[in-house]
């Protein structure tokens, strides 16, 4: 029987060559992104920023409204089509969208290395992304065996592949399916299918490639139930991440205990977070809860 850890657990993620959080405060955050700086908003970064004046190419600027709306003002100029990034050997493109991300999520970098201890020795372990978006985390998990991506968009799961094409890993043996993540979890339940490990990044709201409404709270505990079928006493892990929502990652974890009950291994939650260069303040972004075999 799966055993809850109630005590949380920060991941914090360091920076590397290609990314790093340089300095952060006052609701905002400046990063660097290769050659690139940018400030983007933070409202979890409270405290007072190291340094008085940011350099920056860009800075993201939030609309006045809570649904996520805002603009990118750049004073340097920054390549319009992206510029290429690297984590480890995988080779990806970054570049400003209108979400005011840069189309991968660096504070993820400890996870894809977590995924990686949980396979270690093993080429032939199968496994899902599910809300896989640019396919960084999925160029990780593909040296370990053939993962299934799975996005609802059209464009993410483009990016995606040529990513892969750009890292020099399109011959790896990836499935990159534009789905909705719901439904696909579904079938592969009904088809009889199992996995190695899973990774799901649910977004609060969002709609599938037919007009599916995602509602985080209401859809979630179906979608992870499904992912618990999709697992077995041999399965790896499952790892699960949210984003920008009120909610304790003690509640993931809860969640997880019912669903996870029958399997053996731990169950962990907290939050990740990033450590800013040199002086060591971690900047948490998000919260998670994962399930791992022992």
């Amino acid at each position: 029987m799966a055993q809850l850890v109630t005590q949380p657990v920060v991941l914090a993620g360091e920076g590397w060559e290609d990314y790093g959080l340089v300095d952060s405060g006052h609701g905002r955050k400046l990063e660097r992104y290769g050659a690139y700086r940018f400030v983007r908003p933070e409202p979890q970064a409270m405290w007072t920023p190291r340094i008085a004046d940011w350099d920056a190419h860009g800075e993201f600027v939030p609309g006045s409204d809570e649904d996520g709306g805002g603009r990118w003002q750049f004073d340097k100029p920054v390549p319009r089509d992206g510029w290429p990034l690297a984590w480890n050997e995988v080779s990806f493109t970054a570049q400003c969208t209108p979400f005011r991300h840069l189309g991968f999520f660096p504070d993820m970098a400890p996870v894809w290395d977590w995924m990686r201890e949980q396979l270690a020795g093993r080429d032939d372990a199968s496994t899902l992304n599910l809300f896989g978006y640019t396919g960084v985390g999925t160029m990780a998990l593909s040296a370990h065996g053939p993962v299934t991506h799975v996005d609802a968009s059209k464009k993410s799961v483009a990016q995606a592949r040529e990513n892969a094409a750009l890292a020099g890993l399109e011959d790896r043996p990836v499935r990159w399916l534009i789905d909705d993540a719901a439904k696909f979890a579904a079938r592969e339940v009904r088809r009889g299918k199992r996995y190695d490990g899973i990774i799901l990044d649910p977004p609060k709201f969002g709609r599938g490639p037919n007009g599916e409404t995602w509602r985080l709270e209401e859809n979630l505990p179906g979608l992870l139930g499904d992912c618990r079928q999709l697992l077995d006493e041999e399965s790896r892990f499952l790892f699960l991440t949210v984003y920008a929502v009120r909610m304790s990652s003690l509640a993931l974890a809860g969640l997880l205990d019912e669903l996870f009950a029958g399997l053996p291994g731990t169950i962990e939650h907290g939050d990740l977070a990033v450590r800013e260069d040199g002086l060591g303040r971690l900047l948490p972004t998000a919260i998670f809860a994962r399930w791992r075999r022992d």
